[in-house]
């Protein structure tokens, strides 16, 4: 599979970026683009949309997301 084009890798980094930010996560900043296949990238979309929609979030919901992540990852 070829990597990430420079466009997409960019964008999965700002999305990553602005998911990590709603979230107060601080050690999502060690997750980069190219950790994400590109097949994954319309799965990053959703999380994104996702998590931009909310105000708040529980515990469980933040470990969720951080374990759909990690799950998206190659």
């Amino acid at each position: 599979m070829p990597p990430l084009s420079e466009q997409k890798a960019a964008e999965v980094n700002q999305l990553i970026e602005d998911i990590s930010q709603k979230l107060n996560m601080l050690n999502i900043g060690v997750i980069k683009a190219e950790d994400f296949s590109p097949d994954k990238y319309e799965d990053i979309v959703f999380l994104h949309q996702m998590v931009m929609k909310k105000s708040s979030f529980s515990p469980s919901e933040m470990q969720a997301i951080a374990s759909e992540l990690k799950s998206l990852r190659k």
